[in-house]
């Protein structure tokens, strides 16, 4: 099946890629380290790219070697970002994971060895008897392995995960939960991080600029199975069904024309995730209306609050509008 899937793929790029130069080029969203280094060389071969471009891969611990990773980088594989979920042995075990904390510690010196010198981790606070000092040792031991890049997720239990039908009782509270997210910006902060968007944590010069790019809500394309894209000002999804796909990669997607109202309002949810927020003056140019005048009746509730805070350029959150982003959002959206 993999052969057929791979040749499904190559003929989505073929008919959608446009040939212009790349500034990021992202394998993720599964397991990409399932494909050979020779399979992942010869789809970067596809696309126009230099020296410059950041060539991410997604990596579990448990699936790739040293030599594994050395090819990587002989290929130009130039940034990785390892599943590490948490170091406490039993909670990976309880989440379902194959990894153990010892392999992920390996991959990260075998990645340095390798001459990778761009490293992200992912991490998930949230889980099942994790407590906010389990938490803080995560966040500890990521720190000391030397990474450049923290990803932090709190967990979400969606359909087709593990716990979807039998919720855990041992869950953290959202109160718990919060203190680990406030932990989170203590720690790294306090060890040289930095921290740029709602979820991640990098040194300076490491921001991922795949998500970047994301977050300033510009234009980016999506192959593969289960695959998103943004051309255009149409948003499209691919078929999740690998099936689907591979019988037909071109015609099996969901796509939709995004209005200016809805282009203004993902414009809004991605730019406060930036830590950096909202630049008014680039989003009146770039949507000819005047913000602060728009928007004046949520700016002045929030302003009042606390939970935004006047910048420079625009407006951002605070750390107290963080915690409650997605109730601030959703009066910017009505």
């Amino acid at each position: 099946m993999k052969n057929k899937y791979l040749a499904a793929l190559r003929q989505e790029i073929l008919y959608y890629y446009k040939q212009e130069k790349l500034n990021t080029l992202y394998f993720g969203g599964g397991t990409p380290s399932l494909l050979t280094t020779t399979e992942i060389k010869e789809i970067i071969k596809m696309f126009q790219i230099d020296e410059k471009t950041e060539i991410t891969v997604e990596i579990n611990p448990e699936t790739v070697d040293y030599n594994y990773l050395c090819a990587l980088k002989n290929i130009g594989v130039n940034r990785i970002s390892i599943g590490c979920q948490t170091f406490d042995d039993k909670i990976l075990e309880t989440i379902g994971r194959i990894h153990n904390s010892n392999q992920v510690k390996l991959m990260v010196k075998q990645a340095f060895d390798a001459g990778f010198k761009n490293i992200s981790l992912d991490l998930i606070y949230g889980l099942p008897n994790q407590t906010v000092e389990k938490f803080e040792s995560d966040l500890t031991q990521a720190i000391n392995l030397g990474v450049h890049h923290i990803s932090l997720y709190g967990l979400k239990i969606e359909e087709g995960c593990a716990f979807y039908n039998n919720t855990p009782d041992n869950l953290p509270d959202e109160d718990s939960q919060a203190d680990m997210y406030l932990k989170a910006i203590e720690i790294t902060k306090k060890h040289g991080f930095e921290h740029y968007e709602i979820s991640n944590f990098a040194k300076k010069n490491y921001y991922s600029k795949h998500n970047l790019n994301y977050w300033n809500n510009n234009s980016y394309y999506g192959f593969g199975v289960a695959a998103h894209g943004y051309i255009d000002g149409v948003r499209y999804a691919n078929t999740s069904n690998i099936n689907d796909f591979i019988k037909n990669s071109l015609t099996n997607r969901e796509e939709k024309l995004l209005t200016d109202n809805e282009k203004q309002e993902e414009e809004i949810f991605l730019g406060f995730r930036k830590i950096s927020g909202i630049d008014t003056k680039l989003f009146n140019e770039k949507y000819k209306i005047n913000f602060d005048k728009k928007y004046k009746t949520t700016l002045k509730k929030y302003l009042a609050s606390g939970h935004i805070i006047k910048t420079q350029n625009g407006y951002k959150l605070s750390t107290e509008g963080i915690m409650v982003s997605n109730y601030i959002l959703a009066d910017f959206l009505e």
